[in-house]
């Protein structure tokens, strides 16, 4: 077990296998802290896929990246307003935070300047080699639609960004003059009101194309979902418009994967998928906090657990009947196979809620989206305006 204390904007990394919460030091000055501990195998198991890991934590206002570096977990995190959906195509990254959906676009060259030490500083104990950059291209205003799971729909500069918005309980593409472009809506939603009525939340795709949703509840009445979270709980299949699962308990997250519908049941704590001749939820294993963001590499799954505090949203909730210290918030690593937990990650202190967790291609990934400096002097150009500027720029 090893554990760690990460402030903001750092490369280093911040985990050994003596350290413990005690001895880690304390926080930058007028930083919060974000302390974890995680299983020792867990860098090996990125290393092994060549990936890292992003999660949203929405309550703390962060996205955390875990990344490998030289066999220490580095817990990195970068400030957004309220993040929840997280979406990657090639070289795009979608990030929905509390009012607006910031789009990055990975521009590998950066990432010699990243690499490079500042003047005055010394190199860092282990080298660091970043393997993409993504930096800010555009902002979009949503406003406050309580933006939940997001996925690119199509390939290259023409994919579309989807999203579930939850406010008006319908699916939305992004809009070039509009906030939002609703393209769907359960059949029970007879109009766009500002009410989440069923609080309509997961997104899961099929060959490609919008294929499930999960929601709390089947109401059309503005916060109806709330008389019967414990179990009223659906899955819908966008391809018939048809209920194809009743009975969850919060259901979060659908991902067709493996030939399989999984989905996470996160009232009870549960990972599993749905028999879909007969509907029914099949659990694989329970775990120790609010499940919810999923996300697969080889026979493992990454799922995101809440430590969920007492509230009027999850009184009642089967999760929420437990203590709060059998409560856990982190990334745990489940074989889909035999369901046995290999490895996690535990957040303590500033992050207690988890949205979204995406596994992706990527070792060692920068975020910049505060970085004056950097942002002012790198530039992304079309290939025929490249090949008129002089080499030595093109260079650096």
């Amino acid at each position: 077990m090893t554990t760690e204390n990460s402030p903001e904007s750092t490369g280093e990394p911040t985990s050994s296998e003596a350290a413990s919460p005690e001895t880690a030091g304390p926080p930058a000055p007028e930083q919060e802290p974000l302390r974890s501990v995680h299983t020792s195998n867990l860098p090996e198991i990125l290393d092994h896929f060549g990936a890292s890991v992003m999660v949203s934590t929405y309550q703390a206002g962060r996205l955390v990246m875990l990344r490998s570096q030289g066999g220490v977990l580095n817990t990195h995190f970068r400030s957004f307003d309220k993040p929840m959906g997280l979406a990657m195509t090639a070289g795009r990254l979608a990030v929905g935070a509390g009012t607006s959906i910031w789009e990055f676009h990975n521009m590998p060259a950066v990432c010699r300047k990243l690499d490079a030490p500042k003047e005055g500083e010394d190199p860092p104990a282990v080298p660091v080699q970043h393997d993409a950059c993504s930096l800010p291209r555009t902002t979009h205003w949503t406003g406050d639609i309580q933006i939940h799971e997001m996925a690119w729909v199509g390939t290259g500069n023409e994919a579309e960004l989807w999203f579930v918005n939850t406010r008006f309980s319908c699916l939305c593409k992004r809009s070039e003059t509009y906030c939002f472009d609703p393209v769907w809506r359960p059949s029970f939603i007879s109009g766009y009101v500002p009410g989440d009525c069923c609080h309509l939340n997961g997104l899961g795709l099929r060959d490609g194309r919008p294929r499930y949703v999960t929601a709390l509840g089947e109401s059309d009445e503005p916060g109806g979902w709330r008389d019967n979270k414990k179990d009223g709980g659906i899955l819908i299949d966008l391809d018939s418009n048809e209920i194809i699962a009743r009975g969850l308990s919060m259901p979060h997250s659908p991902r067709w994967y493996n030939d399989r519908l999984w989905v996470l049941e996160s009232g009870r704590g549960g990972f599993g998928y749905i028999d879909l001749q007969t509907g029914k939820y099949e659990n694989v294993v329970t775990l120790d906090g609010f499940t919810r963001g999923i996300s697969f590499a080889g026979p493992l799954a990454f799922i995101g657990l809440s430590q969920v505090r007492e509230s009027a949203v999850f009184g009642g909730v089967p999760i929420a009947e437990r203590a709060l210290e059998e409560r856990t918030c982190g990334v745990w690593v489940v074989n889909i196979e035999t369901g046995g937990v290999v490895g996690f990650v535990k957040f303590e202190d500033a992050v207690q809620e988890i949205f979204a967790v995406e596994v992706v291609g990527m070792r060692y990934p920068e975020i910049v989206n505060d970085d004056r400096e950097l942002l002012e002097g790198s530039f992304e150009l079309p290939d025929k305006a490249l090949a008129d500027v002089p080499p030595e720029l093109r260079a650096n």
